[in-house]
């Protein structure tokens, strides 16, 4: 799983029958102390995330083992919504070198 920020939206009205009534989102990779990184990714919305969010999401063969997105031709879906991470600085800077 990676950490991102939800940045926006796609619309797209033709697509693909088996994506119709899915929710697309452009998602900001993140570093642990939510500064972005240079990534982004377009991902389905499994849980109802918004703009402005921190979000978990999958990506590969991962993303499509949600009940919205199985046998499904997506390469990413958000799992979840963050709401608080806990992380030590010392152990992040050790890992880092």
């Amino acid at each position: 799983m990676k950490l991102g920020r939800v940045i926006g939206t796609v619309w797209s009205t033709r697509k693909d029958e088996n994506l119709v009534g899915m929710k697309f989102l452009i998602v900001r990779d993140l570093n642990l102390d939510y500064s972005p990184k240079g990534s982004f990714t377009v991902a389905v919305d499994s849980v109802g995330a918004g703009v402005g969010e921190i979000v978990l999401y999958a990506s590969g063969s991962s993303a499509r083992q949600t009940v919205l997105t199985k046998n499904r031709p997506v390469d990413a879906v958000i799992m979840a919504i963050v709401d608080k991470l806990d992380v030590s600085v010392k152990q992040a800077l050790e890992t880092e070198d």
